[in-house]
């Protein structure tokens, strides 16, 4: 099993920062895809961003530019770093790791960011 444990939640004002980390543990040894997902009251979870296992990162449109996902050399934890947030940004954040030894995503507990106008 992998235990997602997500920090670095908060609230900010517009076009302030924030820094989200996640650290895995479990099944290190498989293929680990790595993603962060937000979701807000009434809507469906949308991806943020996301680190293949060779290190190769994607972002959705709505954060490109501001928002850069990075993971340490061990690949144990992996961080996003918000910059230019927007109320828009406002939701829980969750951490996502896919992992080839397993079926099924994993998925963190969340935390929260919310920016004020």
């Amino acid at each position: 099993q992998v235990q997602l444990v997500e920090s670095g939640g908060g609230s900010v004002q517009a076009g302030g920062s924030l820094r989200l980390s996640c650290a895995a543990s479990g099944l290190e040894y498989c293929r680990r895809d790595m993603s962060w997902y937000r979701q807000t009251p009434g809507k469906e979870r949308e991806f943020v961003a996301g680190i293949d296992f060779i290190g190769g990162t994607t972002y959705a449109d709505s954060v490109k530019g501001r928002f850069t996902a990075s993971q340490d050399s061990a690949k144990k934890t992996m961080s996003l770093q918000m910059d230019g947030l927007t109320p828009e940004d406002t939701a829980m954040y969750y951490c996502r790791q896919d992992n080839a030894c397993s079926s099924r995503p994993f998925w963190g507990q969340g935390t929260q960011v919310t920016v004020s106008s």
